[in-house]
């Protein structure tokens, strides 16, 4: 009777939330060749705070500074991607990101640019990390930031191992995918909507206290510096901004032309489903007037 009843709790209330997703049935990381750091990037900042070793990079952060890096090629389309370990405990206000991004050369208006981002927002003790992708065009640090936030709870404790994150950014479409299953995808519906401009690629570790956990309730608390990230397996392909004009997108899927598979879109809404915690479109805060792709 006992086992009985066991089964039937199961069918009742599957327990969604402790299984890893659906296989997404492709793991697009597997064909893009891992490279060294050295011959993909190089530092941009806080060049004390970043070490190398056998082409692992840790960056930390303490009350003297953070650091950062950046590709030493810009990309016009591309898979960009890491395998990151993150700092367990309390790193509230503490930002680590991997991101493509361009600044504008309009002095007047120097944060006009464009920007995706995956990032890791600090937290404090028994809390989990939220994982946040964004998508900037046009608009980010000149007084009209209009960011588009998507946040996650991951499947998994990203402080207990490494875990590949990724990017894939093509003229039609941006895919976010973590060990191969797409968490997100946000497809060009205008210029106006869609970063098409060349990127760098980054990674930074910096404190962003005023905002970073919980609208920057909990601050960055040096008692428990240094706050270190660790990148690995660091990977950057596509058509690079000098590339010739016949130089085709790569693709995050089996299909040359893009998009996701059956499978895929299935394992990605069993992330949003499970596992999303913030949906700037669903946000009745914010003018989506801003954001007119949320109205489809």
């Amino acid at each position: 009777m006992a086992l009985f009843l066991s089964l039937l709790l199961v069918l009742l209330f599957p327990s969604t939330n402790a299984d890893w997703p659906p296989s997404p049935g492709y793991w697009p990381s597997s064909i893009f060749r891992p490279m060294s750091f050295h011959k993909g990037f190089k530092n941009l900042w806080g060049p004390s705070h970043q070490s190398v070793n056998h082409n692992a990079l840790t960056i930390w952060l303490d009350k003297t500074s953070g650091s950062g890096f950046k590709s030493v090629r810009p990309f016009r389309s591309g898979y960009f991607s890491a395998s990151i370990k993150v700092q367990p405990g309390y790193t509230a206000g503490v930002i680590t990101a991997f991101y493509v991004r361009i600044l504008s050369n309009n002095e007047a208006h120097p944060g006009f640019h464009d920007e995706v981002d995956i990032e890791f927002l600090g937290t404090t003790f028994g809390k989990p990390y939220t994982l946040q992708t964004n998508v900037y065009v046009r608009g980010s640090g000149d007084g009209k930031i209009i960011g588009r936030e998507m946040k996650f709870h991951l499947w998994f404790d990203p402080t207990q191992d490494f875990h590949h994150y990724a990017i894939l950014w093509t003229p039609k479409e941006i895919i976010f995918l973590v060990d191969d299953v797409p968490i997100r995808r946000y497809p060009r519906k205008s210029a106006a909507t869609f970063p098409l401009r060349p990127m760098w690629v980054y990674g930074s570790i910096w404190d962003a206290s005023s905002w970073a956990t919980e609208d920057g309730k909990y601050k960055a608390d040096y008692k428990y510096q240094p706050f270190v990230a660790k990148y690995t397996n660091f990977k950057a392909s596509g058509c690079s901004a000098y590339a010739p004009g016949w130089c085709h997108p790569v693709s995050a899927s089996p299909f040359r032309s893009g998009g996701l598979t059956r499978q895929q879109r299935r394992a990605m809404r069993w992330v949003q489903r499970y596992h999303m915690v913030y949906n700037y479109c669903r946000d009745p805060k914010r003018n989506h007037a801003l954001t007119p792709e949320c109205r489809s």
